[in-house]
């Protein structure tokens, strides 16, 4: 899920990496550019048109959503509480959606507030923030690293 994301380029790059990782859909909420778009497009790289996306005007109404379909809802934003990515266990079986925020903001604080957790990406050096696309891609790959270590070893 996409709250309020400036730059439509990294919008596309976040399509571009849900095609890769196979996921469900894109959830955009808020003033986030969605398709058919310009600079979504030029980063997508088709994967606007291929991967499953629906807008919704305010994040609670998309977590509402996401919540009727059976989803656990995880922000990605450094928070006092949050858990560290490579800390955490997703079961191979949970419904998950990641929601990622603004990149100046973050997450709005009532958003988080609707989550079931918070997950940082552990960083070492002084900024202590990546690009939203950058953290989709770290985020999503662990979780879906993870899902197929779990496959994996049950066979």
């Amino acid at each position: 899920m996409l709250e309020n994301i400036r730059s439509a380029y990294n919008v596309g790059s976040v399509f571009r990496t849900a095609d890769a990782f196979l996921l469900q859909g894109v959830y955009i909420t808020g003033y986030t550019a969605k398709p058919p778009h310009k600079e979504i497009k030029k980063t997508a790289l088709g994967a606007e048109e291929t991967i499953e996306w629906q807008y919704f005007s305010t994040a609670s109404d998309a977590i509402q959503n996401l919540r009727s379909l059976g989803y656990s809802i995880y922000a990605v934003e450094q928070v006092k509480g949050s858990y560290s990515l490579e800390k955490i266990t997703f079961d191979a079986s949970e419904k998950i959606a990641v929601i990622f925020g603004n990149e100046v903001t973050g997450v709005e604080q009532e958003t988080i507030q609707l989550c079931d957790r918070c997950i940082e990406i552990p960083q070492l050096g002084m900024k202590h923030s990546l690009n939203i696309a950058t953290a989709a891609g770290v985020v999503l790959w662990e979780i879906v690293r993870t899902r197929m270590q779990t496959v994996n070893a049950n066979g």
